[in-house]
């Protein structure tokens, strides 16, 4: 990638998985970028909910991405890597192959993890650990939709000749479900009846993208 290029800069916070998605993107396409590390809360200077952030963000949640080379601003992690790959990814390296099959395939597995992984492991995650009181029968309900989606995904690995989410190899889908499944252990799910899965998360753990990533943000400026 061009030297030219200014670092874009990377909103985060190291306690969530969705600012993790956009790192391992800019890592696996060599962009230069930072990351700044905001706080949980409404304080002004430093606050996901405070009046400097909403000013990038007006949800009020990382990610958010600052492009200086373009003047673009994006949020929502979905959003922000489809903005990376259709303006720094022209080769197609980790977006969808040439055919119309491949690009439904790329779009429907990452709105799955959108709508349903995430979705589902993050309740799992309140209801266990952030919850005022006990909800057995939530954290039941989300433990359930959490693994019937892992199965879904077991299946699509089994099926998948090169041993990631999609026959291309390494993707942005790849990028979305890879933090997700990483609070496994912290949803206290195992990954024991899924062993392509098991099998895809160490492979994934283990690409120099992913671990530069996870560094990078847990290395962040701090606000």
């Amino acid at each position: 990638m061009s030297s030219s290029i200014k670092p874009l800069i990377l909103h985060a916070h190291g306690t969530g998985p969705n600012p993790y998605k956009v790192a391992i993107v800019l890592e696996s396409l060599n962009l230069p970028y930072e990351v700044k590390l905001w706080q949980f809360g409404t304080d002004p200077k430093n606050g996901v909910k405070g009046t400097t952030f909403l000013a990038i963000n007006e949800n009020g949640r990382v990610p958010a991405l600052e492009d200086p080379n373009t003047g673009v601003v994006s949020w929502e992690s979905l959003a922000v890597i489809n903005y990376i790959l259709r303006v720094y990814d022209k080769q197609g390296k980790l977006g969808p192959g040439p055919s119309e099959q491949e690009h439904v395939d790329f779009d429907k597995w990452t709105a799955l993890l959108v709508s349903t992984v995430g979705p589902m492991m993050g309740q799992v995650n309140w209801f266990k650990h952030y919850h005022p009181t006990k909800n057995e029968d939530a954290i039941r309900r989300y433990e359930e939709e959490t693994l019937k989606y892992y199965g879904v995904v077991e299946g699509q690995l089994k099926k998948s000749t090169s041993g990631f989410i999609l026959p291309k190899g390494f993707t942005a889908v790849d990028a979305h479900f890879y933090p997700w499944i990483y609070q496994h252990d912290f949803a206290g799910l195992s990954l024991d009846k899924y062993p392509a899965l098991a099998q895809w998360f160490e492979k994934v753990k283990s690409l120099p993208a992913v671990k530069n990533a996870y560094a990078a943000v847990q290395n962040g400026q701090k606000l």
